[in-house]
């Protein structure tokens, strides 16, 4: 039995009768009752722990689904696995009002850590500390754009002095940020390869960095990266969650995290696209 058929095993309490492997990180696994499950398996130190605390912590919120988390060791998590469909409309509305749901759950802080889950997460490849703040121009500032500006810095994928314009933008977002807002349940690496469209027709959501944090975040890395019928997502979220005035404004400020995190990870062009949000925030 491999590695990943015994933790299948382990976590199920079910006998395999089957294994595939996916990529380098996931294979499928069937049971003995029919069912299919995944192993993801990571080497980064607490990821397993601190995306089986995520999804937990997400479906606790009733909303929006996500797969079943049968169990994790070190380095493995056990998922159910979700048949994929096809995006549609009706679902996109759904999926809106369930992440308007899932976000109003709230969150104890903002960079408040999913319950057992570990401060020191992961985003991504990217390292991510969850460290609660009161207000979230403070937070979201020295936690979550000013870190991953010094590493792209110091990697040299800003120059020094374009810097300034992302650190003008920090300085100014009690402004900038619109009106207060409470914490919010975040999925927190919310792009559309995050989001399955699955066969019964609903919207599952995978390989969270939950946090408490300002809705429109989630929303803005949707519209960053793509998602299929997005107007009808955002359309279904307003009946259930009216946004702010002029949250279209402040769309690139809550991109410069996630656009921030790519620079790191895959270089100079998101570097671009950061600079040139931050320069628009500051133009608006």
């Amino acid at each position: 039995m491999t590695a990943c058929s015994d933790v299948a095993a382990r976590f199920t309490g079910r006998t395999v009768t089957g294994e595939r492997a996916l990529s380098g990180t996931l294979s499928e696994v069937t049971l003995d009752d029919g069912r299919v499950v995944v192993v993801k398996r990571s080497g980064r130190p607490g990821a397993a722990r601190a995306e089986a605390a995520g999804l937990r912590w997400l479906a606790e919120a009733g909303t929006v689904r996500v797969p079943v988390v049968h169990g994790h060791d070190e380095g493995r998590l056990v998922l159910d696995r979700v048949p994929e469909g096809r995006p549609g409309r009706e679902a996109a509305e759904r999926f809106g009002r369930d992440l308007a749901g899932l976000h109003a759950a709230g969150a104890p802080a903002f960079g408040a850590p999913p319950p057992g889950g570990p401060a020191d997460a992961y985003i991504g490849l990217a390292p991510m500390r969850n460290e609660p703040g009161a207000h979230w121009p403070g937070w979201y500032a020295g936690q979550r754009v000013l870190p991953y500006l010094r590493q792209a810095v110091d990697q040299g994928t800003v120059g020094a002095g374009e810097a300034a314009v992302v650190e003008r933008v920090c300085e100014r977002l009690p402004e900038l940020a619109g009106p207060a807002e409470p914490p919010a349940r975040l999925h927190g690496d919310l792009w559309s390869g995050n989001v399955l469209w699955a066969a019964d027709g609903d919207v599952r959501l995978i390989d969270p960095a939950a946090h408490g944090g300002h809705r429109e975040t989630d929303l803005a890395m949707l519209r960053l990266f793509g998602c299929p019928h997005l107007e009808a997502v955002l359309d279904g979220y307003q009946q259930v969650a009216p946004l702010a005035e002029g949250w279209t404004e402040r769309v690139g400020v809550h991109q410069l995290f996630p656009l921030l995190v790519h620079a790191v990870l895959f270089g100079r062009s998101y570097a671009e696209q950061a600079l040139s949000v931050a320069r628009s925030a500051l133009a608006g």
